[in-house]
């Protein structure tokens, strides 16, 4: 009996899913367990497996196209098997991990692609994110003659940036190794605008952030940290290290964050409709840009760990991220996030809480400014933190007590050893 395929709930928020890429093709054997497609969801690409053993048959979803969860898209059957008559539904879905098995499901109908010009447009789409698309049409490079690396085949910026070495205009050189020239400029063309789609993981950001800014009754508290002994902290402990790694500014702030939040378990929470959850345990969401958005990847138990177990971890976990290869369980979870743009040289900013999480941390940059110690006007570095609140869980007393428990651990490191 033949079995469908279907569009699986691959993480936990996933509605609907983006073929990114088939690596079998209509006709090829396959076994349970292969990898039928790269599947880009809400936040990740990740492998659509095969449920049983036969031939892939019917192949219904183009490369590109996006389906809702439950779909089927295609269908393996014993060789020479007829998997035209239709003989089932689709599968419920699991209570526990919120995935589908169709291992044993009877297959559906898939009718056959319509013999219109539609499909052979998909299959000859260039797949490029928005900005390799600007890049390319301010430098001239013509997307049909780069090879993707991104997911699916799909052109990103990093791919344009080798290809400017063949572009043979100077315009072309400037726009791709000058950030300023990225900057979009009006273009003579014959339509005024283009509408680009939105990415699985777009549309999610877009959707959490409506339920967050909102719903949530945000407040910001912000408090100016002496980074001074943190700074000394970091370069004895990288010169220790030596080539087993490097801590960052990020990792003592993740790990102060986490230790604070043992000493302030109000804030340690999430609002769940009826009651409030606190948790024993520290889990921080760690945000990461993404070339398509935000994610954030979860540093589990973060309080325990080592600064260089949380320094492996965090450069991990990004990695993972930035090629959209994080599982449910690595980015799931979090009781607390910490957002960070100081690398961007911003001083203060206040960040959107991540529910049902209560709060969030956001970082500034580090700069050198004068203050007055001891009667003298002196250079310190200092970073600004400001701490985003959901009024329904903390007040403000409790975040400010919180707050000021991170910023005396920043300030002293060796305050994080008692």
């Amino acid at each position: 009996m033949a079995t469908n395929v279907f569009m699986e709930a691959l993480s936990p928020t996933m509605e609907e899913g983006r073929v990114a890429k088939w690596h079998k093709r209509d006709g090829d054997a396959v076994k349970a367990g292969d990898v039928l497609a790269e599947v880009e969801t809400d936040k990740a690409v990740m492998d659509l497996v095969a449920r049983a053993d036969g031939v892939l048959r019917r192949v219904a979803v183009a490369e590109g196209q996006t389906v809702p969860v439950g779909s089927v898209v295609a269908v393996i059957a014993a060789p020479g098997e007829n998997v035209s008559a239709p003989s089932g539904s689709p599968p419920p879905v699991s209570s526990g991990s919120g995935m589908r098995d169709a291992g044993s499901v009877p297959a559906v109908a898939i009718p056959a692609p319509a013999t219109t010009t539609a499909p052979a447009a998909d299959a000859s789409r260039i797949k490029a994110s928005p900005l390799a698309k600007r890049i390319a049409q301010e430098a001239g490079v013509d997307l049909k003659l780069v090879t993707g690396s991104g997911p699916g085949g799909r052109v990103v910026k990093r791919d344009l940036e080798g290809a400017a070495q063949s572009v043979p205009t100077a315009t072309a050189a400037v726009a791709l190794s000058h950030p300023a020239s990225r900057i979009p400029h009006p273009v003579p063309t014959a339509t005024p605008y283009e509408d680009v789609p939105l990415t699985q993981i777009r549309k999610t950001i877009a959707k959490r952030l409506a339920t967050s800014l909102g719903p949530i009754p945000h407040f910001f508290l912000t408090s100016e940290v002496d980074m001074e002994r943190a700074a000394e902290a970091r370069e004895a402990l990288n010169k220790q290290l030596g080539d087993r790694g490097k801590v960052s500014f990020n990792d003592i702030v993740i790990k102060a964050t986490a230790l604070a939040l043992t000493r302030h378990r109000a804030c340690n929470a999430w609002f769940q409709d009826d009651h409030i959850r606190y948790w024993n345990e520290v889990h921080i969401g760690m945000a990461v840009a993404v070339e398509d958005g935000l994610i954030t990847p979860v540093i589990r138990n973060a309080d325990v760990k080592s600064l260089a177990e949380i320094g492996r971890e965090a450069k991990e976990l990004a990695d993972k991220a930035r090629s959209r290869r994080l599982q449910p369980a690595e980015y799931t979870g979090a009781t607390f996030s910490v957002s960070n743009l100081g690398m961007f040289d911003i001083d203060q900013f206040t960040a959107v809480i991540n529910p049902p999480e209560a709060g969030i941390v956001a970082v500034g940059s580090i700069v050198p400014k004068p203050v007055v110690l001891e009667g003298e006007v002196t250079a310190r570095r200092r970073m600004r933190v400001t701490m985003s609140c959901d009024h329904r869980v903390i007040d403000g007393a409790t975040g400010a007590a919180f707050l000021q428990t991170l910023k005396q651990m920043l300030e002293n490191p060796l305050a994080m050893l008692l």
